[in-house]
This record gives C-alpha cells, sequence and structure tokens, in this order.
C-alpha cells in the first residue's frame, strides 16, 4: 500500500451518507472543527433539540429571568460525546474567553458568549450546541473510505443562513451531488 499523507477535513462540512446507519449520524450534516494525526472533532449542525437557550439560561442564571427574545433560540445536538458542554460556532466580529478563529467562523465554548447572545449583544450569527463528535486516530480517514460521509468546503451560508432541516442537501448540492438519487448500495459494487 502506497504511503501517502492524509488530507485533513478541517473547517469543512461532513455530508452524512444515506446509508449511514449509525443513529448518532444519520441524515447528519457536521461542520469538522479539528481533524489532525490524532483523529478528529465536529459538530453536528442540523439537529436541533428540545431545548432552547432560554432553558440552559435558567440552569446558569437560575435567579435570572431569561430575556422572551431567548425561547426561539435552539440548541442542536453537536454529538454524542460531553452532551453537557456548550460550543457554539458564530460570526467573527465578536471575542470571547474561550475564542477560536477558524478562517470565517469563530468558536467559543466558554458562557459568556451565550448571556451576550441572550441580552442582544452577541455576534450577528451564531449556532449553539450541546456535545461533539469525535474521531479517534485515522477513524475519520476509514469511514471517509467506506464513503460514510462526502465532504464539501464550509461556508457560514449554509450554517447561519438556511433552515437547519435543508443544511444538509444544501452541502451536497455545493458539490453538485443530489442525495436523494444516492443509494445505499453506493460505494458497494
Amino acid at each position: 500500500m502506497k504511503n501517502h499523507t492524509p488530507s485533513y477535513l478541517k473547517h469543512q462540512f461532513l455530508i452524512a451518507m444515506p446509508h449511514m446507519a449509525d443513529p448518532n449520524f444519520a441524515q447528519t450534516l457536521t461542520y469538522i472543527v479539528e481533524h489532525n494525526a490524532n483523529g478528529a472533532m465536529g459538530l453536528v449542525v442540523n439537529r436541533p433539540q428540545e431545548l432552547s437557550l432560554a432553558d440552559i439560561l435558567e440552569q446558569l442564571r437560575p435567579d435570572e429571568e431569561p430575556a422572551p427574545r431567548t425561547l426561539n433560540v435552539p440548541i442542536y445536538l453537536g454529538g454524542p460525546v460531553q452532551t453537557d458542554r456548550g460550543f457554539v460556532l458564530h460570526s467573527p466580529e465578536c471575542s470571547y474567553q474561550a475564542t477560536v478563529e477558524l478562517d470565517g467562523v469563530s468558536l467559543t465554548t466558554s458562557q459568556d458568549v451565550l448571556f451576550a447572545i441572550a441580552e442582544g449583544r452577541g455576534p450577528q450569527q451564531s449556532l449553539i450546541t450541546l456535545g461533539y463528535a469525535g474521531w479517534e486516530a485515522g477513524q475519520l480517514e476509514e469511514e471517509l473510505a467506506d464513503n460514510a460521509w462526502l465532504n464539501c468546503p464550509f461556508t457560514p451560508d449554509i450554517l447561519f443562513a438556511t433552515p437547519n432541516e435543508l443544511r444538509r442537501e444544501a452541502a451536497a448540492t455545493s458539490l453538485g451531488v443530489t442525495l436523494s438519487l444516492l443509494t445505499s448500495q453506493a460505494g458497494h459494487a
């Protein structure tokens, strides 16, 4: 087997193929935050939970009445790991205690961003997840080789300007792929 340098997918979207059986990832679109020789970390960005920002603020600041606008801010299930930990993907014009710049989008893991969003002075665009998806070294590469995923370049529009139920399709369309035409037999000739 020829040894080649792996191409890492940091700052790309992973589109779950239609035959993805893992219930954690079936029908998902995942933003890859980090991918290197040690593994990968991503956030599923199209699975809203039965939670709103108001619910989370009640836990963080039980003495304060959450602002009405926080009732409609959805919380997404970012993945099956550390589901009590918050991750906020947002437009890069604001920075907080724990913010990482990711080329056109920022990731914040400190609570101050949630309070800023609640008070109406947060980033212009944001998506809040609880939990993340993690892959061990080489695991994501194997799954890609098995045709479990398609990958495409990240675009903020898909993340922030597309309704969650259309994000996966929009990402596939950016590759010229129509997911509904892919059968579960793809890649298993």
